[in-house]
């Protein structure tokens, strides 16, 4: 067991008494996000010259679902902010002493959507836009937004997209934006930016972290750093997605145990609330083990200097949009048979079945372009490149 996972597991009463709290105040508390900064699930990724550990992705998705299975909002957070110190590894080296040469567990929130436009100046870029879901910014001390670089005339002048990298004094959080009935813990509010100078160093397209060119130019060797950034950012959405469907199961079969159907059983011993809990238990199992299986073989692919196919790409990415759709239909027949009870505030059953469905509209997790994707490179013809 790796260590940050032997750290989460003894953060895990925590992480479940705070849920509720996390969500009431729309983002993690100070106490919350230090006690998961403490675990180190953040630096797993991260590499180890800045006090990261350069884990394997199979051992950062386990961690991440280690926290989700206790505490949804905290398991997002984890994999959202826990997947940008892989990106931020291959900066430039004047970039990541900036953030975290005098503290290795410094935070960077994102989003990547390409809102912003940027005019290029002497030296980088005046940078602005305003974008939406920055989940866990209000424990962020830096950002990465996306955007696209213009003309003097505001005219897109390259469709690239590259990543600007921002410290929080210069970019503003909008609080009142996150108003939402699902993952209200994550604190995924707007942010915007209004013409801030960003040096050429702290952008880069995002095409160059495809297929390890940028980390070759920073001299970065670990295999780590050649998996695509359309394979590694959308596992980390799953992976937090998959970890809500496990919580919810669990907080289902704790519900169960005391439970009294209004004919006078014990859900405990009825049968068909026992083959429901069977049959969700193993599509939930069976969503966890595909998942982690396949980022096993990508490992294994890129621990051989290789660069991963296109089928390969396509086909964990198929995997993975269908495993959480599996997770996801399984709590929600379990949900079903939770009765009344269930939807008290007090109930954690709630709160994961709607977290549940907040993740799964998450664009990483729709299914439909991934499939069409896959069956278009099966038959020959030229799939649209987006999030794989």
């Amino acid at each position: 067991m790796h260590k940050v996972l032997r750290h989460v597991e003894e953060i895990a009463d925590h992480l479940e008494a705070h849920a509720a709290e996390a969500e009431d105040e729309g983002r993690l508390s100070g106490k919350t996000a230090q006690k998961l900064r403490d675990t180190g699930v953040i630096r797993m990724l991260q590499a180890k010259d800045f006090g990261g550990f350069e884990s394997t992705p199979a051992e950062f998705f386990e961690a991440v679902m280690a926290v989700g299975a206790r505490n949804a909002a905290a398991g997002w957070i984890a994999g959202v902010v826990g997947v940008h110190p892989w990106q931020l590894s291959q900066f430039p080296l004047k970039l990541q002493e900036e953030l975290w040469g005098e503290d290795p567990d410094t935070w960077v929130a994102s989003p990547y959507a390409p809102m912003g436009r940027a005019r290029r100046v002497d030296g980088g870029y005046v940078f602005r836009g305003r974008w939406p879901f920055s989940s866990g910014t209000d424990n962020c001390d830096w950002a990465i937004l996306g955007g696209l670089v213009t003309d003097d005339d505001g005219e897109i002048a390259d469709p690239r997209p590259r990543h600007f990298v921002l410290p929080r004094e210069d970019y503003t959080i909008h609080h009142d934006s996150w108003e939402v009935v699902g993952l209200r813990g994550t604190g995924s509010k707007d942010v915007s930016v209004d013409d801030a100078f960003v040096p050429e160093y702290r952008v880069e397209v995002q095409e160059k972290f495809d297929r390890g060119v940028q980390a070759r130019e920073v001299g970065r060797d670990n295999p780590l750093y050649a998996i695509p950034f359309g394979a590694i950012f959308p596992a980390a959405i799953n992976a937090g997605t998959l970890a809500m469907a496990e919580g919810a199961l669990a907080a289902f079969v704790n519900y169960t145990r005391a439970r009294v159907t209004v004919r006078g059983t014990a859900t405990s011993t009825d049968p068909a609330h026992l083959s429901v809990l069977g049959d969700a238990a193993a599509d939930i199992a069976a969503s966890r083990t595909h998942f982690l299986d396949d980022w096993r073989r990508i490992w294994d692919v890129v621990e051989r200097g290789e660069f991963l196919s296109d089928e390969l790409r396509l086909e964990t990415r198929r995997n993975e949009v269908r495993a959480v759709r599996r997770a996801i239909d399984a709590v929600d027949r379990l949900f079903a048979l939770a009765g009344g009870g269930s939807l008290q505030r007090s109930r954690p059953m709630q709160r994961f079945w709607r977290d549940c469905h907040a993740g799964l509209v998450h664009v990483c997790n729709v299914a439909d372009p991934i499939y069409q994707a896959y069956g278009t490179n099966l038959f020959g013809g030229e799939p649209e490149r987006y999030l794989w």
